[in-house]
């Protein structure tokens, strides 16, 4: 059909060139018109890969491990991870993605086993293998299982009977380490028991999992009821659900003791602030969110400021508490380094 078309265009043109008609006495043809993209699946010689692809007009579409991926042009060339364009021993690009053509599109697609080659107009070929791409898809990541997080209350984790990990295994044994930050990312909050009771070995304890973060208490705080110190949490009053540092530049979250006076917004929209705020409480004192645990010299509790809020009820007698911050991103990383998809 299309070289039909076309063998009557190519006589018709030279009819009217041999007619003297000049060039631009006609309109140039539509070719887009008259010869539409075909697009079609291609596949693999072989079954059992499993692998078809297709190449459309702005994006490659690609199906292979049962997972049906659309990757953009623009980004299979700036991923490309040849020599001239990434640095595999730093794992940085070379390659500057302002140079890359917007519009850019391969000359030439094709499949050897399992590398897919794209051929740049420009001669560049860049080379993926297929799990490559699967692992670095937009669809692959939604289908990527996370270390998971449960949703829990009082008697969802009592139920569960999370196990507390040894002092000595957590220091010396990546197990014991392990064991706990799955503990710590599944709940939010973690248990370390045995541990010599001294400031010295909980921060020894800390800094097997992060970096101490100072803060205006320093590196390591260590107090008992002090209430000289000007703070509800160095007295012996009951201690609201909350979270530490809201006041610092990059807070852990909510706190209900340490709001500055709210006044950089309008009467109506801090009313439904109010309103908010009174839902939140409400939630936050049902007894069954509530986990009571009572501290004993030897026991470490580790808890996400992201997550789970906490606090005290009053006490009577003499208590000492010392304790500090963790960096959130060297907990992840350290989580990563265990194998966990933190």
């Amino acid at each position: 059909m299309w070289c039909h078309r076309l063998s009557h265009l190519q006589s018709s043109l030279q009819n009217l060139l041999r007619r003297g008609v000049p060039c631009w006495a006609f309109q140039q043809p539509n070719f887009k018109s008259l010869f539409p993209l075909a697009i079609h699946w291609h596949h693999t010689a072989s079954e059992s890969l499993n692998c078809a692809w297709k190449q459309h007009e702005d994006h490659f579409e690609l199906q292979y491990a049962s997972t049906v991926m659309r990757f953009d042009y623009v980004w299979l060339r700036d991923h490309c991870r040849s020599a001239s364009c990434y640095n595999s021993k730093t794992h940085q690009r070379s390659l500057d993605t302002a140079s890359v053509d917007l519009c850019i599109k391969p000359k030439t697609i094709r499949l050897d086993e399992t590398t897919l080659y794209f051929t740049w107009p420009d001669g560049h070929v860049t080379k993926y293998d297929l799990d490559w791409l699967v692992r670095n898809s937009y669809e692959g990541q939604k289908q990527k299982v996370i270390q998971p997080r449960i949703l829990w209350n009082a008697e969802i984790y009592q139920r569960a009977q999370v196990p507390s990990v040894d002092f000595q295994s957590f220091l010396e044994t990546n197990e014991g380490l392990k064991n706990f930050l799955q503990n710590f990312l599944l709940y939010g909050i973690a248990f370390i028991e045995n541990v010599p009771p001294t400031q010295e070995h909980t921060e020894k304890l800390a800094e097997r999992i992060s970096l101490i973060r100072e803060t205006i208490y320093g590196r390591m705080w260590y107090f008992t009821s002090d209430f000289s110190r000007g703070d509800t949490a160095y007295t012996k009053l009951a201690l609201d659900r909350h979270t530490d540092t809201t006041y610092l530049q990059e807070p852990c979250g909510y706190n209900n003791y340490d709001r500055a006076v709210i006044n950089t917004v309008p009467y109506d929209v801090v009313h439904r602030w109010y309103a908010a705020h009174r839902t939140l409480t409400v939630e936050l004192r049902r007894p069954e969110n509530e986990f009571w645990v009572k501290l004993k010299p030897g026991r470490v509790l580790f808890i996400d400021n992201w997550r789970v809020l906490h606090g005290r009820e009053s006490f009577t007698g003499y208590r000492q508490l010392c304790g500090c911050y963790l960096t959130r991103d060297d907990i992840l990383n350290t989580a990563r380094l265990l194998g966990l998809q933190a």
